[in-house]
């Protein structure tokens, strides 16, 4: 059966409609995923750490290596001859001012000590013999019994009786002094060392060491600088007391602070270097002579100094720059002229304004104009 002409438009009609509605369902569904959505926010930007430019002192310092040493150090004898007896301490222990470090035999010095003592009593009574016959001739003397030789002689062995128990004392001073030098102890509070001799071994007076004894707190780091320093470390010192920094690798806790103590009286011709030394408080015992240490020493103090910190600084063929964040949160790279450097900062002498903010992390992300998300800062 054949359709009418009639049927065929309508069914033609049909199926243009059918592709029409296709069509716009498909551009506006298109449509839809390019335009933003209503509150969407704009890309976000580059994310760094920032620090503000600061106007006001900054302390030029010279930074240099040091060794600690000991504040003082005694090689520590017997002031007797005689044989090591004992050892009372530990190596490598403090000990206090007075604490026994160690004994000689002291029987051939007790010996003699006590013959010393033997020696005063005997003069004593030998005293007392000669001033009982001198009142005895005297009286004699005054009856015409004896003569005035007889007289003056025993007057005379009073007078050597006399000095003979003054010299006797003397001796006895002495021998008890040498028995007391058989007792040895720290003269000061410090650390000892290894033992240099051991019990039994024979000792010669002020010749044989027994410990070498270190006074470590207070103690000294010594360090030099260059000789053209020395006049700006003379006049830091004309305002006061220069502190030192000490800084000890591989030593997390923060950097130990003392005080200039010591200018040497000559430059080293041969290296054109200045020997100082600072005074640190060292109770807990960081410092240890003979070990390392990063000296940090004040010279300078500058006023009205623009600063940023180190890490801020890029360099390019251009010279120095640095990343400047505006208010619109773009950047702008942007040259600037370096002063000197105190510490982490670093003085800007053109190019930057108290107040401005610099990049200090995520520099390597940013170009000219960049935005910028600041995280720190």
């Amino acid at each position: 059966m054949q359709r009418s002409p009639g049927k065929k438009l309508l069914l033609v009609v049909g199926l243009v409609a059918v592709v029409a509605i296709g069509v716009g369902f498909w551009r506006h569904e298109a449509g839809s995923k390019d335009v933003p959505k209503a509150g969407a926010s704009a890309p976000a930007g580059v994310p760094v750490a920032t620090a503000v430019a600061t106007r006001g002192e900054i302390d030029l310092s010279l930074k240099v290596i040091g060794r600690a040493e000991a504040y003082s150090t005694v090689n520590v004898r017997s002031r007797v001859n005689g044989q090591l007896e004992s050892l009372a301490f530990t190596p490598g222990t403090h000990v206090k001012k007075g604490d026994l470090l160690a004994r000689v035999d002291q029987r051939p010095l007790k010996a003699a000590y006590d013959e010393a003592q033997g020696n005063v009593a005997r003069d004593q009574a030998q005293l007392v013999k000669a001033e009982a016959d001198l009142e005895r001739y005297q009286n004699m003397l005054g009856k015409g019994f004896v003569s005035r030789a007889d007289y003056d002689l025993y007057k005379a062995n009073l007078g050597v009786a006399r000095a003979a128990l003054e010299s006797d004392r003397a001796a006895a001073r002495a021998a008890q002094t040498q028995l007391e030098f058989t007792t040895i102890v720290a003269p000061f509070d410090g650390v000892t060392g290894a033992p240099l001799a051991y019990p039994g071994a024979t000792l010669s007076a002020d010749t044989t060491d027994i410990v070498v004894l270190n006074q470590v707190d207070p103690i000294r780091v010594a360090f030099a600088i260059p000789e053209d320093s020395l006049a700006a470390v003379r006049n830091s010192l004309r305002r006061g007391p220069l502190p030192v920094h000490a800084k000890i690798p591989g030593d997390d806790g923060e950097a130990l602070t003392g005080e200039l103590e010591f200018i040497d009286n000559a430059v080293d011709v041969t290296t054109g270097t200045i020997i100082l030394k600072g005074r640190f408080a060292n109770a807990d015992g960081r410092l240890t002579s003979g070990q390392f240490a990063e000296v940090t020493l004040p010279t300078t103090r500058l006023t009205g100094a623009i600063s940023i910190p180190v890490v801020a600084l890029q360099s390019s063929t251009a010279g120095t720059f640095v990343f400047v964040v505006k208010p619109d949160h773009t950047v702008e790279q942007r040259t600037i002229v370096t002063g000197a450097t105190s510490a982490d900062r670093v003085v800007v002498d053109k190019g930057l304004q108290a107040g401005e903010r610099v990049v200090t992390e995520g520099q390597m992300l940013l170009v000219d104009g960049a935005r910028v998300r600041v995280d720190k800062g």
